[in-house]
């Protein structure tokens, strides 16, 4: 049974990925720093840090051969849901990947919906009791959930809750966690999303 959020068709009217990216960009260009106070500065800063992070996925990135192949057998209308916010660092270096691997095929509408516009739909995909983002759900056009991906790949889920077992103070955490993305390019969240999509077409097989 679908949800009531997509019964109601909340989802379906959410951001496409351009439209997302042109919100945030006119966020940056309408922000006068002057006017914030310091939480609401610290914020913005990692707005502008978090688009220019995707600004160089979206100009490098190219998708895997294999992905390519599996995504293109994808027969029927879906819509990707992805929650999330465009201050959230996993998500700047998440979101450009998925986004570039669903434009792949017409029959993926990858749709955006802010994780604090809709927490009714946020505490329905919850991480171990919290409202941790980005998080994709896969629907078909009745609303039958096919998967889930989020709030990001299991290596660095694993390495941060082993750092964080450190105690390892936040600021130097964030720092190693967005070093790991820059090394990794993306390779995890590409074999996890690859896997999920192939479980999905077997299932239909």
């Amino acid at each position: 049974m679908a949800h009531k959020f997509f019964e109601d068709k909340i989802p379906h009217s959410g951001y496409t990925y351009d439209e997302y990216r042109q919100m945030t960009q006119e966020q940056i260009d309408n922000t006068n720093p002057e006017k914030l106070n310091i939480s609401e500065v610290e914020r913005f800063n990692y707005i502008k840090l978090n688009k220019h992070r995707s600004n160089r996925i979206d100009k490098y990135y190219e998708v895997a051969g294999e992905i390519i192949e599996e995504v293109s057998k994808i027969d029927e209308p879906q819509l990707w849901m992805m929650i999330t916010e465009n201050w959230c660092g996993d998500s700047a270096q998440s979101l450009p990947y998925i986004a570039k691997i669903a434009s792949l095929n017409n029959s993926i509408d990858l749709r955006i919906i802010l994780r604090d516009s809709h927490p009714e739909i946020m505490d329905l995909y919850l991480t171990n009791g919290t409202r941790s983002i980005p998080k994709l759900v896969v629907f078909d056009m009745e609303g039958n959930e096919k998967f889930m991906w989020g709030p990001r790949p299991e290596e660095a889920q694993k390495l941060m809750k082993q750092w964080k077992a450190e105690e390892i103070v936040k600021p130097e955490l964030y720092e190693k966690l967005h070093l790991w993305y820059s090394k990794d390019r993306g390779k995890n969240i590409e074999d996890e999303i690859f896997q999920l999509v192939k479980n999905m077409n077997l299932e239909v097989v």
